[in-house]
């Protein structure tokens, strides 16, 4: 599995980006993630679409959009399903409808294999959480098994931790003290 301090691969895929017709799909590049705005990014994978836990992390996320915007901050939703099954799920499920980010879909399944994410068996991607700098180096990596969920907060509170570039206790939360070596 790729790490911290590694770049993020190199990628080139489709991705849903809204529900109006015409303007339902985009391609979305590793080049992307890089830039000079000083702009993080989180991609975060879940293992299948019209499933039971995905949606409430997939919610929890868009609710918190704002939270990651703020922090000039990405958010990247993927999964080894098809951009069109991303779109019926999108379009069949409330709380998906209005998502405020992509829905990535690695139907070649090639990125989660690039990222060593994907689960043996089955093939889906395991429930992994990618913080990525502004130069696409990834900074923090979190993965659960198939069948539990994610912390969005937990996601927050390592970003913002990042994104101070220095030492930041245990527990620590945005607002707190740091420590001085």
């Amino acid at each position: 599995m790729l790490t911290i301090g590694q770049k993020f691969p190199e990628f080139s895929k489709i991705a849903v980006t809204s529900l109006e017709k015409g303007k339902e799909f985009e391609t979305i590049t590793s080049e992307y993630l890089v830039n000079d705005d000083n702009v993080w990014t989180v991609m975060f994978w879940w293992p299948k679409d019209f499933t039971f836990v995905c949606p409430t992390e997939i919610a929890e996320f868009n609710k918190n959009f704002g939270e990651f915007r703020d922090r000039d901050t990405r958010l990247i939703g993927a999964s080894t399903d098809s951009e069109f099954v991303h779109a019926a799920w999108r379009t069949h499920h409330d709380d998906l409808r209005d998502l405020k980010f992509p829905m990535l879909a690695d139907t070649s399944k090639s990125l989660a294999e690039n990222l060593g994410i994907l689960e043996p068996n089955e093939k889906i991607a395991y429930r992994a959480t990618f913080i990525v700098d502004p130069t696409g180096i990834i900074r923090w990596v979190s993965v659960n098994d198939l069948n539990v969920g994610r912390n969005v907060k937990e996601v927050l509170r390592v970003l913002d931790g990042l994104q101070t570039d220095e030492l930041c206790p245990c527990n620590w939360e945005k607002g707190q003290e740091t420590l001085t070596a």
